[in-house]
């Protein structure tokens, strides 16, 4: 690859990388002002209009507005953020923002989540105007702060404070969808329709403060580390929606195996396994611990932090049996709560971009899913347009693409990524 110049796409997701944009959660980040302003400078290079909004200090969302030849459709709003969580790099193989292109693939935070798919969205439409062409319809290009933390910094202000960037939108595209993953040895693609509820909770227990070497039974950390232990071993049972039945019946399909066992399907789909079998129920995983401050003192207060994704719908329900599991001493905060989605796998732009990822991997099926995470289609559904995953990339069967969402070592095949630029240049064409 080095003796070859690399993929426009490849370069602007490198570059992009190496914008050490890392974003720690509760209100500190190193800020996205120069990832937003090197996207701004590539649209303005485009002929296009740019907007910044900063209304944290280094938090800055940027937008654009591409005029399409139908202005009487609904606009589409495509969309990424510029953030990524935290990388400890001696863990990591490579220098995590460094951006590097080895072995067919581009290494660093944010090749998978999500600053490739910001690289495939402005050389997508760059590849439109540069042909004087023009969309099929308005689109509005907005790239978030803040997604990490769930929007709360980004996103959520935006669509308080600029709604006027979304002026006729009825529809969104982003991130974690359009994806291959290879099923007993067929590959398949997963459009994600849905996305579970998020409830950050923070576990708060108390004691009573003493000396590290007494007798005490009152010990805070000992009973924040029982709830903990409690939420973390609990497996949450299977509830199935439309879109995870629908899900089940294409993996069946391709499979051949019965549909009674979910579970059992989704390790058909070999690395994907995991996060398929997310969506089917629940999750509750403590995240982080706070307390004490010295070794022979008993702190009088301990702190946990627990990431909760629930199933549309059973957020009321889920929140009182985690009660009852830490029990009367430990109490339960809500730091973030946002809502679940879930939209039928039909309609226009679904047909669009089924028809976008045959034209490029004709006879592949598209299988629609339920989001185990989160995106900044939360945000946009408060103001009522309808948000779907679409970053489309066709990954080696081996490839553990879903792992490496905030794993180490991450990366993404510069062909993958070619390949996405073209069918979202398609779909963006033509819808």
């Amino acid at each position: 690859m080095t003796d070859q110049p690399l993929p426009e796409v490849v370069r602007i997701a490198s570059e992009l990388i190496r914008i050490d944009t890392s974003n720690y959660g509760g209100g500190k980040a190193n800020g996205e002002r120069e990832a937003a302003e090197y996207v701004g400078r590539y649209l303005e290079d485009l002929g296009l209009e740019v907007e910044y909004y900063e209304p944290i200090e280094r938090r800055t969302n940027v937008m654009a507005r591409v005029a399409g030849r139908d202005r009487s459709k609904p606009a589409l709003v495509v969309h990424g953020h510029l953030d990524v969580v935290p990388a400890v790099a001696e863990d990591w193989s490579v220098d995590p923002f460094a951006g590097i292109v080895e072995d067919g693939m581009l290494w660093g935070r944010g090749a998978v989540d999500m600053k490739n798919m910001d690289a495939m969205i402005l050389t997508a439409v760059a590849d439109i105007l540069r042909a004087g062409e023009q969309p099929e319809r308005d689109l509005i290009l907005v790239f978030f702060a803040d997604e990490e933390n769930g929007g709360v910094e980004g996103s959520a202000l935006v669509v308080q404070d600029r709604p006027e960037w979304f002026e006729g939108a009825t529809e969104a595209i982003s991130e974690v969808g359009g994806y291959s993953i290879t099923v007993d040895d067929r590959r398949a693609y997963l459009l994600q329709v849905g996305e579970k509820a998020m409830i950050w909770i923070r576990l708060v227990a108390k004691g009573r403060a003493g000396h590290g070497s007494r007798l005490h039974d009152d010990n805070a950390v000992t009973k924040l580390a029982e709830a903990v232990a409690a939420i973390g071993r609990t497996r949450w049972p299977i509830q199935l929606t439309d879109t995870t039945k629908e899900l089940l019946a294409g993996l069946g399909e391709l499979t051949g195996r019965p549909l009674d066992d979910p579970d059992e399907l989704a390790a058909a789909a070999g690395p994907a396994e995991a996060f398929l079998r997310s969506t089917f129920r629940t999750t509750t995983n403590p995240t982080a611990l706070t307390a004490g401050y010295k070794h022979n003192v008993i702190p009088e207060r301990a702190e946990a932090l627990v990431d909760v994704r629930v199933i549309p719908g059973t957020e009321d329900q889920v929140l009182a049996e985690l009660q009852r599991i830490v029990g009367d001493e430990v109490s339960i905060e809500i730091v973030v709560q946002d809502i679940g989605m879930e939209t039928p796998f039909e309609g226009g732009l679904v047909e669009a971009m089924v028809a976008s990822i045959n034209a490029h991997d004709p006879g592949v099926p598209v299988i629609p899913y339920l989001l185990g995470a989160g995106t900044d289609n939360k945000a946009l559904a408060s103001i009522g347009i309808t948000g779907y995953g679409f970053a489309p990339l066709r990954l080696p069967a081996d490839l553990d693409f879903t792992g490496m969402f905030h794993g180490v070592d991450e990366r993404v095949p510069v062909d993958s990524l070619v390949f996405g630029q073209q069918v979202l240049a398609d779909l963006l064409r033509s819808y």
